[in-house]
C-alpha cells in the first residue's frame, strides 16, 4: 500500500476566487485530480512538512543550476505556444515552474507568477529578475504587451535564444578539443618533471660527469614543479573564481575588450560574433515596434563588449540628434563597411529589418566557416607542439646515455 502524504494547495475557483486547502494523498497527480474534480484551477501544489516527514526521500543536490540561453529558449518557445492557444497566462507560468529542471529558473517563474496574479504586467513581473531575465527578453515581452502580440514576441526571442545557444555550442565544440589535448600535453609533462626526471637524475648523479645543457634544464625544473604545480592549480582555482566574479567590472571591460578584438584569429571570430548578435537583436527590436533610440539601448547594454557599447553610444546620440543608423556606423572601425551599406540599404527601402535580418545570417554561416577552419588549423598544430615538448623531454633525458660507455671506461 502507498505511503500517503500531505499536500497544501492553492487553487482558483471558476468564479476566479483563490482558495487553499490541505489534501492527503499518494501522488501529486491525485492532488490535481481533485482539485480538478472540484471545477478548479491548481495554482500551486506543495508537500506539507508532516508529508515529507510520513514520505521522505532523499535528493542529491542539482548541479549546473545557472540559467543559460538554451534554458531561455525553452521557456520562452513553451510560453509563447501556450499565449497563442489562448491558455491562461498564470496557468501557463504555473505549468512552466512545475515542469523546469532549473531551480534558479524555477524560482523566478515561480516569483513572475505570483507578481502577474497579484496584478503586474508580465514583463514588470520579469523585470523583478535581472539575473535570470534579460532585458531583451523583458523589452521584448513589453513591446508584444503593448502591440498586443506576446506570442509572436516571445517566439521571436525563442528563435534569437535558440541561435545564441547553436553560437555557444558551435564555439564550445571546437575549442573542446585543443583544450583537452593542452590539459593532457600539461599533465603529461608534469608527471614527467615530478616522477620521471628525478630518476634519471639520481643515475646520472652515480654515473658522474657533465649533464648536457637540455638534461640540466630539466633537473632544475624538476623540483620547481614539484612544489609549484600544486601552487599554480590552486591560484588557477582562485583565478578562475575571481574572474567568474569581476569579469564584467567595467574597469576590467575597458582594458580587456578591445585587446579581445586585436587578437589573432581569435580577434576576427570575436568581432563576427558581436555583430551577428548586434544583427539579430536589433531586427527583433524594430520587427517587435520598439522605437529605435530605445532599442539601441537595449542592445548596448546587452552587446557584452566595451568597444561594441561604446561605438553604439556614439551611435545612439547622433540618431537622437536626426542622423540616420547608417551614417554615424560608418564613422566606427568595429563595424565593417558591408554592414553599414546593408544596415543603409534597409533604411533607403524601409526593409532595415530584413536587412539586419540576413546580416546576421551571412554572419552566422561565417561564424560557422571560421571555427571550422580554426578546428582543421588547430587540430595538427596542437599535435605537433605536444609531440615537440613530449619529445625533447625524452630526448633531453636520454642524451646523457650516449655518453655512458666512455664514463664507464673513464
Amino acid at each position: 500500500m502507498a505511503k500517503l502524504a500531505v499536500y497544501d494547495y492553492t487553487a482558483r475557483t471558476d468564479k476566479g476566487r483563490l482558495v487553499s486547502g490541505r489534501l492527503k494523498a499518494d501522488s501529486r497527480t491525485k492532488v490535481l485530480d481533485v482539485i480538478r474534480g472540484n471545477n478548479q484551477t491548481p495554482i500551486e501544489i506543495h508537500e506539507a512538512e508532516e508529508g515529507r516527514k510520513l514520505n521522505f526521500e532523499i535528493k542529491l543536490p542539482k548541479f549546473g543550476g545557472h540559467v543559460n540561453s538554451k534554458d531561455l529558449a525553452v521557456m520562452t518557445r513553451q510560453l509563447a505556444t501556450m499565449v497563442a492557444s489562448g491558455l491562461p497566462l498564470v496557468r501557463g507560468l504555473s505549468i512552466l515552474t512545475n515542469q523546469t529542471e532549473k531551480p534558479q529558473l524555477a524560482k523566478a517563474l515561480d516569483d513572475v507568477r505570483q507578481g502577474v496574479q497579484s496584478g503586474m504586467t508580465l514583463s514588470t513581473a520579469m523585470e523583478r529578475s535581472p539575473a535570470v531575465f534579460p532585458l531583451m527578453l523583458t523589452s521584448m515581452v513589453r513591446a508584444g504587451e503593448t502591440g498586443g502580440f506576446l506570442d509572436k514576441a516571445l517566439d521571436a526571442m525563442a528563435i534569437n535564444f535558440e541561435s545564441d545557444a547553436k553560437l555557444k555550442s558551435t564555439i564550445k565544440s571546437s575549442m573542446a578539443y585543443p583544450i583537452a589535448v593542452l590539459s593532457m600535453a600539461v599533465a603529461g609533462v608534469t608527471v614527467m618533471l615530478i616522477f620521471v626526471v628525478p630518476i634519471f637524475q639520481k643515475m646520472f648523479e652515480n654515473l658522474g660527469g657533465q649533464l648536457p645543457l637540455p638534461t640540466q634544464i630539466l633537473v632544475w625544473l624538476s623540483p620547481i614543479a614539484a612544489w609549484g604545480a600544486p601552487v599554480i592549480v590552486v591560484g588557477a582555482i582562485v583565478f578562475a573564481g575571481w574572474w567568474r566574479r569581476h569579469k564584467t567590472d567595467l574597469w576590467i571591460r575597458k582594458r580587456f575588450d578591445p585587446i579581445k578584438l586585436k587578437m589573432p584569429v581569435f580577434g576576427q571570430l570575436m568581432a563576427k560574433i558581436a555583430i551577428t548578435r548586434f544583427a539579430r537583436n536589433l531586427a527583433n527590436m524594430i520587427g517587435a515596434g520598439v522605437p529605435i533610440l530605445r532599442a539601441l539601448t537595449v542592445i548596448r547594454e546587452t552587446a557584452g563588449n566595451y568597444v561594441l557599447e561604446e561605438a553604439l553610444t556614439r551611435i545612439q546620440e547622433s540618431v537622437r540628434l536626426g542622423a540616420t543608423v547608417s551614417q554615424p556606423m560608418a564613422q566606427e572601425k568595429v563595424f565593417p563597411i558591408m554592414v553599414t551599406q546593408m544596415i543603409a540599404v534597409g533604411e533607403d527601402t524601409g526593409a532595415l529589418q530584413s536587412m539586419l535580418t540576413k546580416v546576421a545570417d551571412y554572419y552566422d554561416q561565417e561564424i560557422d566557416t571560421t571555427t571550422a577552419q580554426l578546428t582543421s588549423l588547430i587540430e595538427p598544430l596542437m599535435i605537433a607542439v605536444v609531440g615537440v615538448i613530449i619529445g625533447g623531454i625524452i630526448i633531453s633525458l636520454y642524451l646523457p646515455i650516449f655518453s655512458i660507455f666512455n664514463l664507464i671506461r673513464g
